[in-house]
C-alpha cells in the first residue's frame, strides 16, 4: 500500500495524530451528551488496539476505504457504511485507500471528545498537513489522555 501522507485543512480542524479532526457537535452542548467528530485520514492511520469503557463509538464512513477489527471480527467498510464499536469490545482500524478516508465518529459521554480537546493542536486554514510532531505524538501524554478518559490501549495497531 503505498500512503502519501498529506491532508489539506479547512480550517477550524484540529491535528490528532494524522488526522484532521473538527468536533461537529460537542457532547457539552446537548442534554443526551452526544459528540459528533469528523475525522480526515490518511492513507496508514492505524490507531492501536484499544477499548472505550463507557462509550460505544458509531463510524460512518463517508469517502475511502477502512479495515477494522471489532470484537476480533473483520469489517471492510466504504462510502455510506457504518460499523459500530460497543463499550468494552476491543476495536482498531486501519485506512486502505491511498487518498485517505473521511468520516464521522458519533459518541454519547464525551470522552474521545476529550482526549481529543488535550492532545491536538490547531490546524490552520489550508494547511497542507503532513507527519508533523504534535501532543498526540507523544506516546505517553496520548495514553495518559486515553486512561484518564475511561479508554484503555490494549494492543498494537491493525497491520497493513
Amino acid at each position: 500500500m503505498t500512503c502519501p501522507k498529506k491532508t489539506v485543512s479547512n480550517g477550524g480542524d484540529l491535528i490528532f495524530r494524522e488526522t484532521l479532526v473538527e468536533i461537529r457537535m460537542s457532547a457539552n452542548d446537548n442534554a443526551d451528551r452526544l459528540s459528533v467528530i469528523e475525522h480526515r485520514m490518511p492513507c496508514g492511520e492505524a490507531p492501536p488496539l484499544h477499548i472505550h469503557r463507557t462509550e460505544d463509538e458509531v463510524f460512518y464512513v463517508l469517502r475511502g476505504t477502512m479495515r477494522f477489527e471489532v470484537g476480533g471480527a473483520i469489517i471492510t467498510a466504504g462510502a455510506g457504511d457504518v460499523v459500530m464499536a460497543p463499550k468494552g469490545t476491543p476495536h482498531r482500524f486501519i485506512v486502505t485507500s491511498e487518498d485517505g478516508a473521511h468520516c464521522l465518529t458519533i459518541m454519547k459521554g464525551g470522552d474521545f471528545e476529550t482526549v481529543i480537546r488535550e492532545v491536538s493542536r490547531p490546524a490552520h486554514p489550508l494547511e497542507i498537513y503532513a507527519r508533523a510532531s504534535g501532543p498526540a505524538d507523544d506516546a505517553a501524554t496520548l495514553i495518559a489522555s486515553l486512561a484518564r478518559n475511561n479508554i484503555d490501549v490494549i494492543g498494537p495497531p491493525l497491520a497493513a
